[in-house]
């Protein structure tokens, strides 16, 4: 089966790669080798002419020109060349002014050599890549036109141009004779014909585990946005301990949530409250979660996007039944430390986040030691559980059931209390404005990366609320 790709993703790739030790200069490198082996295969001389934008998809084109500076090859750069989007792409236009090649800038469609395109050979379209927004403009509305009027042999680098590489649809489209695409089937190409899938050597590591591009994968804030579109949280904890929910709802705050609101048992709301006035907080009516507090949390929720559940609430036999009868009353919920002992399944719509323990009470079997084994056993329970899980542990594992993301980041001065308190913030937060699993991998990467952050600073005695302290940095692709 031919996997498919979406462009979000692919980007997220790209920047992962980047991450992991494979410069995106690389990739540019090895894509516009595919290109010009391509052209190669079916040529081995004549007139080319490759029309290029000016992001990283002009960029693959000015590679393939260097390997093909053999041919009588040219150049038409739709814009101006101090307009290059990209460094890759730069140092490889500049890599082009030393070769017989003939570069040109083409700012308007009159400078379009019109005679040069109708009499090419092969044309290589890399006007636009995967990123293409909006309406297309002149000069590539032109370019466009002459390259499909053209009777020459046309190849299109990852997409044909003005398409979009998710829905396969465009006002205005390259009509290639073929099609190099890179790494992975792009979704809109599904029923293109002749699409050749190159091959660029993206490490594995880049797809596996979770890293910056993961973050990129997140919705943007804009600034249209009013108090509560970036996310209204439900943290319900506290009881047996007071400070965790805190913990958790102060991650949820830094992570970017606009409101959270802490709904703890009466014994403890006034502690609770003491830790920050950002805090909102909305006092049961007992000294635990009992079953009578489920009409005032019910209310709460419909006020609220995301309901974390569990931090600090203990094991006492009416609290497990409060629990019983909330879980299923949510539409996105996060349960983690004393809740996961009172679940049941399935439970669609939830992110749960245990530990190796309390996985294997969960699931009543013993995990493998070696995490690669482990993400199957993840993988097959997230399915059969209709949760995404994410297992914490030295090498993190996430699975919605279909998908499985490891995570690297974080070290061992996490083991001090309330790191998965902070890490059920962070998730509930991201959770609110992203799908279950896109907030499991990027809030374990963040979690881990904070802390990390921390540990440079406190060592083995870094704190979980230095972790809430460098969420916003951690967050910074």
């Amino acid at each position: 089966m031919t996997e498919i790709i979406t462009s979000k993703r692919m980007r997220a790739i790209d920047v992962n790669s980047e991450y992991v030790g494979v410069p995106r200069l690389t990739l540019m490198e090895n894509a516009g080798r595919a290109v010009a082996d391509a052209v190669r295969k079916r040529f081995d001389k004549g007139k080319i002419t490759i029309l290029a934008g000016r992001g990283n998809n002009g960029g693959d084109a000015f590679v393939a020109a260097r390997y093909l500076k053999d041919f009588d090859g040219q150049v038409m750069l739709l814009g101006s060349a101090e307009d290059i989007k990209t460094k890759e792409a730069k140092v490889n236009w500049d890599g082009l002014k030393d070769t017989k090649v003939t570069l040109a800038e083409v700012c308007s469609p009159k400078d379009l050599d019109r005679d040069r395109i109708m009499g090419s050979d092969v044309i290589v379209d890399a006007i636009f890549g995967t990123g293409i927004t909006g309406k297309i403009k002149e000069p590539e509305a032109t370019a466009i036109d002459l390259i499909n009027a053209s009777n020459a042999f046309v190849i299109s680098v990852d997409v044909p141009s003005g398409m979009n590489p998710d829905t396969g649809k465009g006002e205005k489209i390259v009509h290639p004779d073929l099609t190099v695409t890179f790494h992975k089937m792009k979704k809109g190409l599904i029923g293109v014909p002749n699409v050749k899938v190159a091959d660029i050597d993206i490490p594995e590591e880049a797809e596996l585990f979770a890293g910056p591009g993961d973050l990129q994968m997140l919705a943007p804030r804009t600034t249209e946005s009013h108090k509560g579109d970036n996310g209204r949280i439900l943290v319900i904890g506290g009881g047996a301990y007071v400070g965790a929910p805190a913990l958790t709802a102060l991650a949820a705050l830094r992570t970017g949530a606009d409101i959270v609101t802490v709904a703890a048992p009466s014994s403890v709301s006034d502690i609770v409250a003491s830790f920050s006035p950002n805090l909102i907080i909305s006092s049961l009516t007992s000294d635990v979660l009992v079953p009578d507090d489920v009409p005032i949390i019910s209310e709460l929720m419909s006020a609220h996007d995301v309901v974390v559940i569990g931090m600090g609430l203990g094991k006492s036999e009416p609290t497990a039944r409060a629990i019983r009868a909330i879980v299923p009353l949510c539409k996105k919920v996060v349960i983690d430390a004393d809740a996961l002992d009172m679940l049941e399944f399935p439970l669609y719509g939830a992110i749960i986040t245990p530990h190796a323990g309390e996985f294997e009470s969960l699931g009543k079997l013993r995990l493998p030691r070696d995490w690669k084994k482990r993400s199957d056993v993840i993988k097959k329970f997230a399915k059969e559980s209709g949760a995404v899980v994410l297992l914490k542990s030295k090498v993190d594992i996430i699975s919605d059931g279909e998908r499985v993301k490891a995570n690297k980041t974080g070290n061992a001065g996490m083991t001090v209390g309330g790191t998965g308190d902070v890490l059920a913030g962070i998730v509930g937060a991201l959770y609110a404005t992203n799908s279950a699993f896109e907030a499991a991998v990027a809030g374990a990467f963040i979690n881990g990366r904070a802390g990390d952050l921390a540990f440079e600073k406190w060592g083995a005695g870094l704190l979980a609320t230095d972790i809430i302290d460098n969420i916003p940095k951690a967050m910074k692709v």
